[in-house]
């Protein structure tokens, strides 16, 4: 009986190891929730740093697109304020009678400018995959298209058109100085549309617009060729057909000098390029964001300091030497050829190449203003030896100095590409600009009248005087 109910016991008993056995499967479950909930955590966090990667990936690109805009809309406005400067040298160095001429053709090559540039000169100048003659001739399309917000790309369009034509501008206005005081204002917008909307940005896209120079290997990084070379063969074409104003030369060919009546204007128009041009070169890094572009940035900066100022000591001596007197206009003007001439390498020579360049520069503009008046070709403020001589000597320049660019592997290699893409440049912007001016004088539409150039283009072309001592009721004419 008792052994009947001890085995019905231990059969009707758990086990006594079903405790363990029950309390390690509740361990394994909790473990095995635990370790689900530490997977979802972890799926969690892992979740929430890819979007704060993406996040942070955003932050960075937004980061960019912003500051590289910023600086270069600062850049656009600096270099569209070279104007003013251009305005003020071209004004210092000329007749008093001239003065409203002046300041309206450069008021139009601004506005003209931008208006052609908008409908037809940025697109042929960067016409990306849309070329009508490959490398040659882009495809002309009108307006800027705006960016999306959601891919911005590198910067803004519109901060790039209103970069690119402040340069535009900066080609056109070159020409004013040297057809300045005998050139009929209608002729003269004429010339300035076909300049921005056409000559320019054909040759433009050779080299920024990825054309058959730039295939070449051809380096400008800022336009001494591109811009200033243009701007100052097409002023070299108009002053030949023009001719010299009056007085300029005798009948022997004994050159006269017609003194600018203030050299006051003259001197604050190169400081205002001078400053103006720390837009032109560095903002031509086009991007800033980051340690290496801003490095290379103000480095660009440093050289040009130091080519403008080599130019202004080296002109200045090469006039003492010359004239046995220290001449501040041809001073200035070395500025300003040091500035040309490092235009195209700032980015790519040493700083003692950049003080070589730019004394080189302000010699040759001191040269090339005697060279003219050899030649008898009148240039009154000599924007030929500034942004033609200084800009072929920045070209080639480029070519001794600079850095090998990829696939080039040799410093005479380089020269000659440089040699030929000047050459091409400039004949290219001669050539169309004397057929311009040309067609212009075939017309009778070029030159003002002998009696209209005496009395001063002011009256003859615009009907009123620039300061109120000369006429009446604050400068209008009755």
């Amino acid at each position: 009986m008792l052994t009947g109910l001890l085995l019905f016991g231990l059969v009707g008993m758990p086990p006594l190891w079903s405790g363990s056995v029950i309390a390690q499967d509740g361990a394994a479950a909790a473990g095995a929730a635990s370790t689900a909930d530490e997977a979802g955590l972890i799926e969690t966090v892992a979740a929430a740093e890819a979007t704060e990667a993406e996040v942070v990936t955003f932050d960075a690109a937004d980061s960019a697109y912003t500051i590289n805009t910023l600086i270069m809309f600062i850049c656009a406005v600096l270099v569209l304020f070279m104007q003013a400067g251009f305005a003020m040298v071209e004004v210092g160095l000329n007749s008093a009678k001239n003065t409203v001429n002046i300041l309206a053709k450069n008021v139009m090559d601004l506005a003209v400018g931008v208006i052609l540039f908008l409908f037809i000169g940025f697109a042929l100048m960067y016409p990306g995959d849309s070329w009508l003659v490959d490398g040659y001739l882009g495809e002309p399309t009108s307006f800027v298209v705006r960016d999306n917000p959601d891919a911005p790309g590198d910067y803004s369009s519109s901060a790039d058109f209103l970069f690119q034509v402040a340069f535009a501008a900066t080609a056109a206005t070159i020409v004013s100085g040297a057809v300045a005081g005998r050139m009929k204002f209608g002729a003269y917008l004429v010339y300035s549309a076909v300049l921005t909307g056409l000559i320019y940005p054909i040759s433009g896209s050779w080299k920024w617009g990825g054309g058959f120079l730039d295939d070449m290997g051809f380096q400008d990084f800022a336009g001494s060729v591109v811009v200033h070379a243009v701007g100052g063969f097409a002023g070299l074409a108009g002053a030949i057909v023009l001719g010299p104003r009056l007085g300029r030369f005798t009948a022997d060919g004994k050159s006269i000098p017609l003194p600018g009546h203030n050299i006051a204007f003259a001197a604050l128009g190169v400081f205002i390029l001078w400053i103006g041009w720390y837009g032109f070169n560095p903002g031509s890094q086009l991007t800033y964001a980051g340690a290496a572009n801003a490095e290379a940035t103000t480095y660009i900066a440093l050289t040009t300091t130091l080519a403008a100022s080599a130019g202004a000591i080296a002109a200045l001596l090469t006039a003492w030497a010359l004239f046995s007197k220290p001449d501040l206009t041809m001073a200035l003007n070395g500025v300003l050829g040091g500035l040309v001439a490092i235009t195209a390498n700032c980015d790519r020579v040493a700083q003692w190449e950049a003080l070589v360049i730019g004394a080189a520069g302000g010699a040759l503009v001191v040269l090339g203003i005697l060279m003219l008046d050899k030649l008898k070709i009148d240039d009154p403020v000599g924007a030929w030896p500034v942004h033609g001589l200084c800009g072929v000597w920045g070209g080639v320049a480029t070519g001794i100095f600079g850095d090998l660019p990829d696939g080039i592997e040799s410093v005479g290699g380089f020269i000659a590409v440089q040699s030929i893409a000047t050459v091409i440049i400039c004949a290219w912007a001669f050539f169309t600009m004397l057929g311009v001016f040309l067609a212009l004088k075939a017309f009778g539409v070029l030159r003002v009248s002998a009696e209209e150039e005496q009395a001063g283009l002011d009256i003859s072309e615009h009907g009123m005087h620039a300061y109120p001592s000369d006429g009446v009721s604050g400068g209008a004419i009755a």
